[in-house]
């Protein structure tokens, strides 16, 4: 793989993984054959920040975790108004982890059929 292609995605998606992840992604994207790696720049991801203000604004409605595929969660955050309001608290503190978990098991699914 072109080593500007893999700078092009690193600087693409920067906002969408940790730095840690970003090195092993830049590993394993290097050694992918070009046919890989379109599939894997094709699949989008989610800004960490922009999940984190939607949370912010919505997320008693669930929509943070309908987002990030937890559709059971998301009903039940939906049906109890975030819990009362204590379990939005808590995901507020900790959607940006679960946005990167989640990206990067996306980009898992794709890199390594």
């Amino acid at each position: 793989m072109e080593q500007s292609k893999v700078d092009m995605f690193i600087m693409a998606n920067r906002n969408a993984f940790t730095v840690s992840q970003l090195i092993m992604i830049k590993d394993k994207l290097a050694s992918m054959p070009d046919e890989r790696f379109v599939m894997v720049s094709s699949t989008s991801y989610y800004n960490a920040t922009l999940v984190l203000i939607i949370s912010i604004f919505f997320g008693e409605l669930g929509v943070d975790r309908f987002m990030l595929g937890d559709i059971g969660l998301g009903v039940l955050k939906l049906i109890t108004c975030g819990g009362c309001g204590i379990w939005w608290l808590i995901d507020l503190l900790n959607i940006k982890k679960k946005t990167y978990e989640y990206n990067f098991l996306k980009f898992s699914e794709v890199a390594f059929l």
